[in-house]
């Protein structure tokens, strides 16, 4: 079956619907395709709040978050970008209010905030209240919000549509393929501009606070077919994942005034951030808590884990406030935060590496800057370099408002000046070939063993810490790991909801992403930010302060480029809070 629409986008998470509904306002025919319906988007999952210099509690400057964002980002942020956003970020929540989204109030009728870890005032000196919120559900709100003004703008949805291949030819992208879990049908989709925004990829990870569906799929599609990753070894670990589970609980709780304490009780942040202490950036935190539990200094019987203090804010703070971590405290470990500490430990959480893109989106193919013409990319799976080496909590439902604004917007100006291309049914064969391989393997090796071996052993070697020694074991587990995937099997034979076949699909890409990360973090011979070289310690600006291009040459073969960072007012210096 064949769909033609002048604005296709992939993914239905916030930045896919602010992607389709700036596009559809600038009057273009807008479609989405995603894996799920729009509202069960991974978005959902983001608690705590959106980060804009509004000053509502106190002064704040956009010119201290956009310092703030490129010094957490270990100054290899793009200094471009991060003005465009510190600036836009204002806007963008200013307009989500008024499309109705229900923040919390202040007493005076403003939108409230609260602290996050790694914002701050007067360049450094102190936290500042900068996050936005509504409770502890702000990326669920801003998901329904987009997504109703996405229905009043007429945009046509295809949910459960799993993306199979990217038609790119002549350098040019012409339209999508797609696979419809009810029917087992595959769709061709004809398209004058393609935007990526399809999340990210923390499934590689055996613990992480990830959707199941956060599989790299777009990634890996773009990097099989030449395209670069930009930046893969900055994957950031959130520090309070509920322990051992991974579920995320918001930085928000430490803005309000929770405590990191080890099974001595001690506020050990002290120790590693003394003028921001607990809400010191999270590269920092989650570091520190790997170190406390490596030093013997971990709570619990096997002191593996850390503790989140909360029972010394008022029970009302916790409740009204934080109710949704609150609720899966007790839950998921029968712990009440209210009457005594919950067991966390760092949780992969976000890739600060993926499509390389323009700061309208538009996809890069190499260190020139040379765009792909009709092809863009947003959200997590983007890298715009807004977010350098380390992410600040709150920059990543900024980041997906922004630049899936402007996303949208240069995606229909730039329909309304092309052409439909081409397509027949032969593009429809490289997926059905694909599909129909695994359907018809009698191969031995299984999904489920492949992929949980995956996940430990990335968990094993390249999670916080890192070494030489450490990841080049992991290239060598990803060669063989991606030698068995070639005779798995699926039980699983029929079209309709085979979710077998999807999961199966997914693992490949999961293999794809992992190697341009582990290659990309073997490659970079320095520690900075979210990269943490323990045979590398230091920061090395000399030789490193440069984004880095992977491309996939051969399985198991990795080739770099090298881009310059983006400098500007804030010249790189010693990272200290």
């Amino acid at each position: 079956m064949a769909h033609r629409h002048e604005v296709i986008v992939v993914g239905a998470g916030g930045a896919g619907l602010a992607t389709a509904l700036y596009a559809a306002r600038e009057g273009a025919d807008v479609a989405v395709v995603s894996k799920l319906y729009p509202t069960r988007s991974h978005t959902g999952a983001a608690q705590g709040g959106i980060g804009a210099a509004l000053g509502n509690v106190e002064e704040d400057h956009w010119e201290w978050h956009m310092f703030d964002t490129v010094k957490g980002g270990d100054y290899l942020t793009d200094q471009d970008a991060a003005e465009v956003f510190a600036k836009e970020v204002i806007e963008a929540v200013i307009e989500l209010e008024h499309m109705g989204l229900p923040f919390d109030r202040l007493p005076n009728g403003k939108i409230a905030q609260r602290r996050f870890g790694g914002h701050t005032k007067d360049w450094g000196k102190a936290p500042v209240h900068r996050a936005a919120h509504a409770a502890d559900r702000t990326g669920h709100m801003i998901l329904q919000t987009l997504y109703q003004q996405c229905v009043k703008h007429n945009i046509t949805f295809y949910n459960e549509f799993h993306v199979t291949d990217v038609i790119l030819e002549d350098g040019v992208a012409k339209g999508l393929v797609a696979l419809e879990l009810a029917t087992g049908e595959l769709h061709l989709f004809q398209a004058k501009a393609i935007v990526i925004a399809s999340g990210g990829f923390g499934r590689i990870y055996k613990v992480t606070s990830n959707a199941y569906t956060l599989t790299g799929d777009l990634q890996a599609i773009l990097y099989r077919k030449g395209l670069p990753l930009e930046d893969m070894e900055f994957y950031q670990f959130h520090p309070t994942g509920l322990y051992p589970l991974g579920i995320l609980l918001t930085e928000g709780a430490r803005g309000e005034g929770g405590i990191l304490r080890n099974g001595l009780g001690e506020r050990f942040m002290e120790r590693y951030a003394p003028t921001i202490k607990d809400l010191a950036p999270r590269d920092v935190v989650a570091r520190a808590m790997y170190l406390e539990v490596r030093e013997g200094r971990g709570a619990g019987p096997k002191k593996d884990h850390v503790l989140l203090d909360l029972t010394h804010l008022p029970p009302e703070v916790i409740e009204k406030k934080l109710p949704d971590i609150t609720e899966f405290s007790r839950i998921y470990l029968g712990v009440d935060p209210l009457k005594e500490p919950v067991p966390v430990m760092p949780t992969a959480h976000y890739a600060m590496g993926g499509i390389p893109t323009t700061l309208w989106g538009q996809v890069i193919q190499d260190e020139k800057n040379t765009v792909v013409p009709g092809l863009y990319a947003a959200g997590e799976a983007a890298c715009v370099s807004l977010h350098g080496a380390n992410r600040l909590g709150t920059n990543s439902l900024g980041d997906l408002v922004v630049f899936g604004r402007r996303a949208g917007i240069h995606a229909a100006r730039f329909a309304k000046d092309a052409d439909y291309h081409e397509l027949t049914e032969e593009h429809l064969g490289p997926s059905r070939e694909r599909i129909e391989r695994i359907k018809n393997s009698t191969g031995k090796e299984k999904v489920a063993v492949l992929r949980a071996e995956l996940q430990q052993s990335m968990m094993d070697h390249a999670s916080v810490f890192r070494t030489g020694e450490l990841l080049q074991k992991q290239v060598e587990i990803l060669k063989e790991l991606m030698d068995r995937y070639k005779r798995i099997s699926i039980d699983d034979k029929g079209d309709a909801y085979n979710t077998e076949l999807v999961e199966a699909l997914e693992l490949g890409y999961l293999l794809e992403v992992s190697e341009a990360l582990v290659h990309s973090a073997l490659n970079r011979t320095e520690s900075r930010g979210a990269h943490a070289r323990e045979d590398y310690p230091e920061r090395d600006d000399q030789n490193w302060l440069k984004h880095t291009l992977a491309y996939k040459v051969a399985d198991g073969k990795v080739a770099f480029r090298y881009k310059p960072v983006v400098l500007g007012r804030f010249e790189p210096k010693a990272r200290t809070y």
